[in-house]
Order: C-alpha cells, then sequence, then structure tokens
C-alpha cells in the first residue's frame, strides 16, 4: 500500500486514498521493482545524467556546471578510464557578458558516434566513439534532459510532459507526443488518461517497443510503450540504497536522486544508478509482491 500511495503522489491523481484511508477504486499500471543480480562500485561524485552499455563499457554522462564530463567506466570497479570535461572556453566564461558553463545531461550512441544533451544552451555534442573526439555539434529548442536511440528515431525529453521524436541523421524533430497514464475505475468501469506531469521524465532508455524513464526526484522508472505514450507500468526502486546511503549521497548533494539507465540486451538485465550515489546496480524488472 505504501508503494502505491508514494505512485499515486508522483503522479498527482486526486483520491489515491480517501479521507477514510480507503483503497481508491482506480487501478494504476502494474508495480515492478528491481530484482538485484550484481552491485558494483560507482563514484560518488559523479552528478550522473546519461548512462549507456555498449560492447561490454559503460559510458556516462555527468552534470553540473563546471563539473560535467563525459566518461567511459570500468562496470567492475567503478575506474574511469576515459573522461572528457564539457566546459566552455575560459574567454565565454569571463568578460563583460559572460556564458554560463554547460550542465550536461542525457547521453545516447548513435552508430559510432556519441551525442549528449546539455540542459539549457539547446546544443548536443557529437563525439567520436573510439577516440571521445568532439566532432560536431547539434542544435534544439528548449531544454535537454534524457534521450535514446531504438534502432529508428531518437527520442528525447526536455521537461515536459511530452517525449520528442527526432530524425537520427538530422537531428530535426518529427513530431512529439504525450506520455499518458491510464487508469480503470473498478466500480464503474470508467477509465481515466491523465497526462503525466511536467518535470518528471529524466533519463531515457530505449528497449524493444518500451521506453525507460527515470521520474526526476523519485525512485520511480515509467516503462512507457512507445506507439502510444502509455505508462504501462512503474518501476518502484526506493529499495536499492539503504537509509544512510541515502543521507550519504545527499550530504555529498542535496540533489542526489535515483538517476541512470542502461541495458544489457546480451543479459537482458538492467544497470541502475543516481547522482552521487557510490553504488551501481545490475537488475531485472519483476512483479510486486503484493
Amino acid at each position: 500500500m505504501r508503494r502505491l500511495i508514494a505512485i499515486w503522489a508522483v503522479i498527482g491523481v486526486v483520491g489515491a486514498v480517501s479521507a477514510q484511508n480507503r483503497p481508491s477504486p482506480l487501478t494504476p499500471p502494474p508495480i515492478l521493482v528491481p530484482e538485484v543480480i550484481n552491485v558494483f562500485p560507482h563514484d560518488g561524485q559523479a552528478f550522473t545524467q546519461g548512462l549507456l552499455w555498449h560492447d561490454g563499457k559503460l559510458y556516462e554522462s555527468t552534470g553540473k556546471r563546471g563539473f560535467s564530463s563525459l566518461r567511459e567506466v570500468d562496470l567492475t570497479t567503478g575506474e574511469v578510464l576515459r573522461l572528457v570535461n564539457v566546459n566552455r572556453p575560459e574567454e565565454e566564461l569571463s568578460g563583460d557578458n559572460p556564458l554560463p558553463d554547460y550542465f550536461a545531461e542525457g547521453l545516447v550512441l548513435l552508430n559510432d558516434r556519441l551525442i549528449q544533451l546539455t540542459w539549457t544552451e539547446g546544443e548536443a555534442f557529437v563525439y567520436d566513439l573510439a577516440t571521445f573526439e568532439r566532432i560536431d555539434t547539434l542544435t534544439y529548442e528548449g531544454e535537454g534532459w534524457g534521450i535514446c536511440y531504438d534502432g529508428r528515431y531518437l527520442f528525447m525529453s526536455d521537461s515536459t510532459s511530452y517525449l520528442q521524436v527526432r530524425n537520427p541523421e538530422t537531428f530535426e524533430l518529427i513530431v512529439s507526443f504525450g506520455v499518458l497514464f491510464v487508469s480503470r475505475n473498478n466500480q464503474t468501469g470508467e477509465t481515466r488518461v491523465d497526462l503525466i506531469p511536467a518535470q518528471l521524465l529524466n533519463e531515457l532508455e530505449c528497449v524493444g517497443d518500451y521506453i525507460y524513464a527515470n521520474l526526476w526526484q523519485t525512485d520511480l522508472i515509467a516503462q512507457i510503450d512507445k506507439r502510444n505514450g502509455n505508462v504501462v507500468a512503474f518501476i518502484n526502486a526506493s529499495g536499492l540504497l539503504t537509509d544512510a546511503e541515502i543521507i550519504a549521497a545527499r550530504q555529498r548533494d542535496p540533489g542526489a536522486t535515483l538517476n541512470g539507465i542502461a541495458y544489457n540486451p546480451e543479459t537482458e538485465t538492467f544497470f541502475l544508478t543516481g547522482k552521487m550515489w557510490d553504488k551501481l546496480f545490475e537488475v531485472r524488472f519483476v512483479p510486486a509482491r503484493r
């Protein structure tokens, strides 16, 4: 019941629990939980914004102005094998009208290139996968949060209730679609459709017909059917860290929260971590026990 209440609180649907503390007649999507297979070390100073797995290697984008980076990380040790700092040239950071430093966000692999979003600058940096050399800069309107690639299209979150679909060759916006929370009233049989609130959809991972999205500042991940925008399940990852580990992460930075999803197609498992977390988890998503 506590998990169910938490879901409704995040989505903001009125009536999850009545004034008499009776369960709501509305049924939300199923609740899944991560079943932990392995636990690996993770840099507790990394403000994780994007995570991906490719060919046995882990790649990570970290944020915060002045601390943003692109990294290749050893999974088993957490050691940073390669790192590129994502900073503006010094001349742009000083002078009469200095620009703010970059705040890196989501990360995606597109063939032999890595594309890294920035939060408010409207720029995405393109890197050669083999060398980490920055080879191009793409532009877009609005904010950049998370991004993933399904082999045909790029999907991008931007602080709104919508996901953008972009052309992988040109990065041009094709269409946006709303992410919908569909519930059914067990008493009347009526179906209710709510648009997921803004500023929740964060880091993304494309897997088959689904997009997995971290819900910002929560322990939840939404599993979204990319064909219609419906949330088909929520993953409650609140049990990954102990209370002491959560406190320690938030002492390093108050913004410490679950963020970072990568999928390994060979094992059909996911890697999960968070901003300022000192652990990374390999998991499978399984139904929550009632």
